[in-house]
């Protein structure tokens, strides 16, 4: 099996020496470790003692401990470092003037998932934007994206939409690492932060986590699984919505369902192509909180057969439009707020289009659907061209 080197693991190795005498902070979470398992704060302690000065923690928190969205994280402190651990998920989302005070270099090492909605990219966006008012340098230790770095999948994001779950025009699968998005970040939005990317080597754009050799630490309390990431750019559609994506359950995302769905009539509706790649078992279940908390609910647990052929974004549009029909009176899209947008339905912010709502909503030809963002998918291939670090 390949041996992926992360950012990481190459700072330990080689490249702390060119940050020597520097402040440090840290963007980073419990998933931030080295092919050891060794914590970030650890490594750079060791290798540069005395030069860490802050902790930064994204959505969840540092440790990782706190669920769902908008559950605020509060400012702590590291007894063994005696340096704070800032909240960069409470009142303010990107870090500010005094917290940045005390360092030169904001290191971040964050585990992505390969999703546009997952905050971590925005948060490193809050970061890059923070720092370069600050006159602060930025250090991004590069990941792998489980997801692969080839493939990519859905509709770009529309400006109107743009939010903390989707800062910039991207699809829902966007084959980019973190490092990848910091460039991009830093050049789209004009920011000229002082930025650095630590290179991970072994890495190939067609891997799948599988694929690296690296151990899965979960980089939020209901991504458990390298599967779960696998799901996750279609099965996050359902927080839109009054049904459970699987919180609550030991595989969220993966299970599914509602009381008021039925499984049997859902699958006789699904065009073939809404299943490649993946088998839907019909699965019962009652969530032990969130949606439907003790409630008997019908769904389906989804087994991913072949990963290099299934289109996790298609099958979800597929199986939410199906569900929004045929559950119709029962099914409902969930109202405002939703990662800090008040206004904005939260499944507009997620699937970066009202007009795919209103297509699903209305019961339009999905492989039409699909067809038409995969013009946007070839255009974005080819635009990101100039800011990949692997080819």
């Amino acid at each position: 099996m390949t041996r992926v080197a992360t950012g990481l693991d190459v700072f330990r190795e080689t490249h702390w020496k060119r940050v020597r005498g520097a402040r440090l902070g840290i963007l980073c979470n419990q998933a931030s470790v080295d092919r050891r398992l060794k914590p970030v704060a650890d490594v750079v302690a060791e290798v540069l003692p005395g030069c860490l000065r802050a902790l930064f923690g994204p959505q969840h928190g540092h440790g990782g401990e706190d669920q769902d969205n908008m559950v605020e994280t509060e400012h702590g402190w590291d007894s063994r470092f005696k340096i704070p651990v800032y909240s960069l998920y409470a009142e303010q989302r990107e870090p500010l003037p005094d917290m940045l005070a005390e360092i030169d270099i904001l290191v971040v090492d964050l585990q992505d998932v390969g999703t546009r909605v997952y905050t971590f990219a925005s948060t490193m966006l809050g970061c890059l934007r923070a720092a370069a008012r600050a006159g602060k340098g930025v250090l991004v230790l590069d990941r792998p994206n489980p997801l692969g770095g080839r493939v990519v999948e859905g509709n770009l994001l529309r400006e109107e939409l743009f939010s903390f779950v989707g800062p910039y025009r991207l699809p829902m699968r966007h084959g980019l690492t973190m490092g990848e998005l910091a460039l991009l970040f830093n050049d789209v939005f004009r920011i000229e932060a002082d930025l650095n990317v630590v290179r991970m080597e072994g890495w190939e754009r067609d891997m799948l986590w599988e694929d690296t050799g690296l151990r899965w630490v979960m980089p939020s309390p209901n991504m458990p699984h390298p599967e779960t990431a696998r799901v996750y750019p279609g099965q996050v559609l359902w927080e839109g919505t009054n049904t459970s994506e699987g919180r609550g359950t030991c595989r969220p995302f993966e299970i599914f369902g509602a009381p008021f769905l039925d499984p049997e009539r859902v699958l006789a509706r699904l065009p073939a192509e809404a299943t490649r790649g993946v088998l839907l078992q019909p699965f019962s279940f009652r969530p032990t909180f969130h949606k439907w908390v003790d409630r008997l609910c019908r769904g389906f647990l989804m087994h991913v057969l072949d990963p290099r052929v299934f289109q996790p974004y298609f099958t979800s549009v597929a199986i939410l439009s199906v569900v929004a029909q045929e559950a119709e009176g029962a099914f409902a899209w969930r109202d405002p707020p939703y990662e800090y947008e008040f206004e904005t339905l939260p499944i507009d912010l997620i699937l970066g289009d009202t007009g795919l709502r209103k297509d699903m909503g209305r019961g339009a030809d999905l492989l039409e659907i699909r067809k038409g963002w995969e013009e946007e998918e070839g255009e974005f291939i080819r635009w990101r061209e100039s800011y990949l670090l692997y080819p």
